[in-house]
């Protein structure tokens, strides 16, 4: 029922996309790069990165080319991302650094057709998991020899990058953020407030996104920081979605004994859609872990998104 759920959703979804557009792509302004989802239907593989996100871990490299990151909790209230890549032609040439992968990964990568997930690891209890989700796992011990390599000027365990070419993923249509439920276009003429900054605090992060009218983005700051890739250039998002949704407690731990939160991305919830320095109010629906997610106004219309990279922070509600 799933996937006949996903169909029939998608479909709804490419309508809108088509009547949005021509401002539909996840590129930026240039439309050179950008990625359209076109028929709704899924399309190609995709490659999702998790990428630690602590204090010795910054400066990421390869988040400026991420059509999408996600930004979830885990242990002790911190933060790690995982970046999405749809289109396997236009990967960047370092990712990093790659961290271990948690149980809330495996349901949200569901939504994708083709998944491949770039990780460090994980504990032995949720490797079986991992081996039956629906996604090819590329840990270092998996992937081509030439993949992976530590980065000798940081400290272990923050110093492991991906060469995601080297991964051996095949082309694809550049089709692959189809799934995503996502839908984009101009902003809507009515409803939305002002609004210059927004933070999101998990219990040990947080995240601060202001406007610039000059770049037309969300600049990011994370943990009271302006976030920056390791060439120098400033993380910025074109959308920012503040996704309300449980939080809880999973039968996992770290080595330290603290609980690995489980957050909840089937479901339904509010959310807060950032854009063209604008907030608006929206709710959030996944009815199954193979549909993608979709966003609609107070009215129920589909809430279009700003061409550009999206990140999703998922706060508890």
């Amino acid at each position: 029922m799933g996937r006949w759920t996903h169909i029939r959703r998608a479909a709804v979804a490419a309508v809108a996309v088509i009547a949005l557009a021509p401002a539909c792509t996840f590129g930026d302004d240039s439309g050179g790069d950008g990625n359209t989802p076109s028929d709704g239907s899924g399309g190609g593989p995709v490659l999702a990165v998790k990428i630690d996100n602590v204090g010795p871990a910054r400066p990421q490299t390869g988040l400026d080319a991420a059509d999408i990151v996600y930004a979830e909790q885990v242990e002790a209230g911190l933060s790690r991302l995982m970046a999405v890549y749809g289109d396997p032609e236009r990967l960047p040439s370092i990712v990093g650094p790659v961290r271990s992968a948690r149980e809330t990964d495996l349901e949200l990568l569901r939504q994708f057709d083709d998944p491949a997930l770039a990780f460090s690891g994980a504990q032995s209890k949720l490797l079986p998991l991992i081996s039956d989700a629906p996604l090819r796992g590329l840990t270092p011990g998996k992937a081509p020899a030439d993949a992976y390599f530590r980065d000798g000027n940081r400290a272990a365990p923050h110093n492991l990058f991906v060469r995601p070419k080297a991964l051996g993923l095949e082309q694809g249509d550049g089709d692959g953020l189809a799934s995503t439920g996502f839908v984009f276009g101009p902003r809507p003429k009515a409803g939305g407030t002002p609004e210059q900054e927004r933070t999101v605090r998990f219990p040990a992060a947080r995240f601060t996104f202001t406007w610039s009218t000059e770049q037309e983005r969300w600049l990011i700051a994370m943990d009271g920081e302006r976030a920056i890739t390791s060439d120098g250039k400033g993380l910025a998002a074109s959308t920012v979605v503040v996704q309300y949704t449980k939080v809880r407690e999973s039968r996992f731990q770290d080595r330290s004994g603290n609980n690995t939160p489980f957050t909840e991305t089937v479901g339904s919830g509010k959310a807060q859609v950032l854009r063209d320095g604008r907030a608006y109010e929206a709710r959030w629906e996944r009815p199954d872990a193979e549909d993608g997610t979709e966003f609609t106004t107070p009215d129920g219309e589909p809430l279009p998104f700003a061409k550009g990279q999206v990140w999703v922070v998922y706060a508890k509600a």
